[in-house]
């Protein structure tokens, strides 16, 4: 059956024909790794995971790309401000180059707790400098570009007349809503920077021909991406923040230079709203898979939760959804478990209805209720058709399940044990931790007191 995908671009539902038949390109737009991600970030890239697992799903062989922005990436999209990596670099007192090993290892862990698929290829920025000066001297060749000395390259827009296909936005709407503030000696207010001149103090900077600089946020993400998925790429993917700044730029810059329409479908995931509302360090709701495992949230509950809702629907964070979550995921796993291993293949009809929902645009919800519904009516084959429908939502139900609560006989054994600990003996502490042990509890002894996890022998 045929995958359809919503394309920004064109605004409706299309069948999905990739470039070369059985494979797919997709581009997926990574953090800039200046301070930890937060929930409503991690929504989108939970987004592009099932994507690529439902394009998997069908059989293509998926070739998924995601950009590190560890330069160039200045507090307004609009290249207005300082660079975000030495905004926070500054404030926290290390160097550009140990904030971004610190917070990429953090999203890398983060994806692995929301059992994210690693992409293909993870790309740098800062590791493909020289393809961008490249980049920008082959826009600069063909009269796209221009310099403004002190500031550096920019992008002329309106020598590309599809600027705003995208978005929908116009250049004389564009003009006429300029800010006082933007530069006057840029061509249009909505001309945009490809390489930054870069004063002495600036940390981040690199030799080119235009004198020492750093690339512009916009054309890392299109250097990329073709380096690794070629001049026209099958997928896109990002927010719908990016939309009318930072993808309609990327397409500009990227079609100037080759004259060959680049993204064939343009996906864009809805935001991520936290008690209706925005979040914000200021507003004191900026929230964490961290914050959330302090309030024994587990990240798969939060994976679970966004299952619920369509990419292109606005999602509302509370703390009792999240808690409905993390209890509906648990029955879940319970009812998995519960299911015999019968040997029996998966009903056929139940793996069509699933399939036609995923591949209708990521009706993941839909699937979701069929999994319930393989869980609450059981039928022949029932474990291997969640298994199956597992490979899509990403839930783990296979996955050995670690008890919150000891037997009462486990739980006496680990009471004695304390108390041989606080009375100094020692020789019984250890033999009552190795018969724990032999009975399927690890318990360690940390600072602030003993902890356990029980996984029952099979």
């Amino acid at each position: 059956m045929d995958l359809m995908l919503y394309n920004t671009l064109s605004r409706s539902k299309e069948k999905f024909i990739p470039l070369e038949p059985g494979k797919a390109g997709m581009y997926v737009c990574g953090p800039t790794v200046y301070d930890y991600a937060h929930i409503g970030n991690l929504r989108s890239y939970i987004f592009a995971d099932l994507l690529r697992r439902v394009l998997e799903y069908n059989g293509y062989e998926v070739t998924h790309v995601m950009n590190i922005t560890d330069v160039g990436h200045l507090v307004s999209d609009a290249d207005e401000g300082e660079d975000k990596m030495a905004e926070s670099a500054r404030r926290e007192k290390k160097t550009p180059w140990e904030l971004a090993e610190f917070y990429t290892r953090d999203f890398m862990n983060s994806m692995e707790l929301l059992n994210l698929k690693k992409p293909t290829i993870v790309c740098k920025a800062t590791d493909h400098i020289r393809e961008m000066i490249e980049f920008t001297q082959g826009l600069l060749e063909k009269g796209y570009a221009y310099r403004i000395e002190g500031q550096g390259i920019y992008f002329d827009v309106s020598k590309f007349p599809e600027y705003g296909k995208l978005s929908g936005n116009r250049l004389e709407d564009l003009q006429a809503g300029a800010r006082v503030a933007v530069d006057e000696r840029k061509r249009h207010p909505a001309d945009f920077a490809l390489w930054k001149d870069a004063p002495p103090e600036h940390i981040m900077q690199w030799p080119s021909p235009w004198g020492p600089g750093y690339p512009g946020w916009h054309i890392e993400c299109s250097t990329m991406a073709m380096k690794y998925l070629g001049k026209q790429i099958d997928i896109h993917t990002g927010g719908i923040d990016h939309i009318p700044i930072h993808h309609e730029n990327e397409i500009a810059q990227s079609e100037a230079l080759t004259g060959k329409p680049w993204v064939r479908y343009w996906l864009h995931g809805e935001f991520l709203q936290v008690d209706g509302g925005k979040m914000s360090k200021s507003l004191n709701n900026f929230y964490t898979l961290a914050t959330l495992q302090e309030r024994n949230i587990e990240p798969l509950a939060f994976r679970y939760f966004c299952l619920n809702a369509h990419y292109r629907t606005p999602l509302n964070f509370t703390w009792d959804g999240i808690a409905a979550a993390q209890k509906s995921l648990e029955r879940l796993r319970q009812g998995y478990n519960n299911l015999p291993d019968d040997g029996q293949p998966a009903p056929p009809q139940m793996l069509e209805r699933f399939h036609r929902a995923i591949n209708d645009d990521l009706n993941v919800p839909l699937a979701l209720a069929y999994a319930w519904e393989a869980v609450r009516s059981p039928s022949p084959g029932a474990k291997a058709l969640l298994d199956r429908f597992d490979a899509v939502l990403g839930l783990n139900l296979n996955a050995p399940q670690v008890a919150k609560e000891l037997p009462p006989e486990l739980a006496r054994l680990l009471e004695e044990r304390n108390q041989a600990r606080a009375a100094r003996n020692w020789a019984k502490a250890d033999a009552l931790r190795d018969e724990l042990a032999r009975r399927g509890v690890t318990v360690k002894d940390t600072k602030e007191g003993t902890v356990w996890e029980y996984n029952p022998p099979a």
